[in-house]
This record gives C-alpha cells, structure tokens and sequence, in this order.
C-alpha cells in the first residue's frame, strides 16, 4: 500500500533543457527509476507528522525517459503547499484559521513563494476521485494499467500538444452548452496551465492508489477491474454530446463517469 493511496496526480514533464542550467545539471545526475513517486509521498508523510515545512528540505522530481531523452516534473512542494493553504484557508473564516496552521508555518511557507514566485507548479493533485476534466486530455491508446509492486497502476500519458487541443475542443463544447461559468472556468483554467509549458513537454495522469481502490470496487460490482474503467470512453462520449448538442448522450456519459468514481469517493468517509 502507498503512503497516501487516496491521491491522483496531473503532471507535464518538461524536457531537461528547458530548464536554467542549475537546474539542469542538477535533475542530470538523477537515476531514472519508478521510485520518485514513493519517495514524493513518504516526504509529504513525515511533513504532516514532523511539521517540518517544505522549504526547510530539498525538493525531488519525477523523471521520464522518451526518444532518448529526459523529461522533469519537479515535485514544486513549496508552491503546492502554498496552494493547499489558501484553498483550505478559503473555506475556514479568517478566525479561526490560526488554530489550524501555526503562523510559523504559514510564514514559512509565504517566505518561499516570495523567493519563488515566478515559477509554476508542474504537479496538480486530486483526493479520492479524478475531476472529469483531466481525462478529456486523453484517448483510450494513452492508457496504461496493470500490476506492479505497488498494486494496481493506470497512467495515461501524451504529447502536451494534443493535451491542449483536446482541452480547448472540450472548452468549446462545453462552453456551447452552458457558457460561461463553474465548469467553463475550470476547463479554461486547466488550459491555461498547459499553456505555461514547453510544447514539447509530456502531459501524464496516474491514478496514484486509487487504481487498487478502483479495481477493487469494480470486482466487488461484478466487473472484471481496471479493465472495465472506461473513464477516457465516457468523458469523450459526454463531450461529443455537448458538442452535437446531444443532452442524452451527454448525460449517458456523465453518469457512468460519476456513478464509478462515487463508489470510490465514498470511500473517503469510511476511513
């Protein structure tokens, strides 16, 4: 079992040299192996236990290798905890916020960014489930799953390019469907951000531990595992609903989508 089995993970791997030479030479001397996930997570475990604040320790990365090349994702730990602070600051009133982060740790946090305050994060995460929108960047051949070490794995990987043009045709569907709002916003956000990137850089979505959540909600419904999760399937099918203007085929698609990742979320409340 992973340290945190309940987390998904968005990532672009950028190619090496599209990196400052510091950083360059640094992520060279890295053996690419399948471990920096582990790692990544074990790190984020002993932070919550020790209170130790991101910047106080050396940050990782992921690494692929493709055509002979190399591709980083650096971990952006400090630029992501500054993210989860003002997401889980925005839903405390300000008051109370001081009995759940120490101002040590805030200001810790806050004093990174300043210094760092140019760069991106490369790494989005979700907890118990996967927004829709992140598969709408994927076909069917981008999916890879099966068994290893870990336990069950599904990662979908594909050249940033068609990422974007997958979500700016999703963008436009959905915008033609409901125009501006909630869900629009979030596909232009999510767009938005591939567009930092190099455009030859890697889009990747693993599935983290919910593939063995996933799988095993799948088996106990009858179903055959990983192998009936046609998550990619049924977020195209919605989209090209909204695209034909299809309400039925739309919904038709949503409904598997949501109806499979429920049964997962719901997990969430039983730990």
């Amino acid at each position: 079992m992973q340290p945190t089995p309940y987390v998904a993970s968005l990532r672009v791997y950028e190619p090496i040299e599209s990196f400052d030479s510091v950083d360059q030479l640094r992520w060279s001397q890295f053996a690419i192996n399948s471990s920096t996930g582990l790692d990544e997570q074990f790190r984020a475990l002993r932070r919550s236990i020790t209170g130790v604040p991101a910047s106080s320790i050396p940050d990782g990365a992921h690494f692929l290798e493709h055509e002979g090349k190399r591709y980083v994702a650096p971990w952006s730990t400090a630029i992501r905890c500054w993210a989860a602070l003002e997401d889980f600051k925005y839903t405390l009133p300000t008051s109370v916020v001081k009995f759940f982060i120490p101002q040590t740790i805030q200001d810790s946090i806050n004093f990174t960014i300043d210094i760092i305050e140019d760069k991106v994060s490369h790494i989005l995460t979700s907890t118990w489930t996967i927004p829709p929108r992140w598969f709408a960047l994927f076909s069917p051949k981008d999916r890879l799953r099966g068994v290893n070490e870990e336990g069950h794995f599904t990662i979908l990987r594909t050249a940033i390019s068609t990422a974007k043009s997958r979500c700016a045709l999703t963008h436009q569907a959905v915008f033609g469907a409901f125009g501006e709002g909630g869900v629009e916003g979030e596909v232009a956000e999510l767009l938005a951000w591939l567009e930092i990137f190099d455009d030859k850089s890697i889009v990747e979505l693993d599935y983290g531990g919910l593939a063995t959540y996933l799988n095993n909600q799948l088996v106990n419904c009858g179903e055959v595992g990983l192998d009936a999760d046609t998550s990619v399937e049924d977020v195209a099918t919605s989209i090209a609903g909204l695209a034909a203007g299809d309400g039925k085929l739309a919904g038709r698609g949503y409904e598997r989508l949501v109806s499979r990742w429920r049964r997962v979320s719901a997990l969430e409340s039983a730990t």
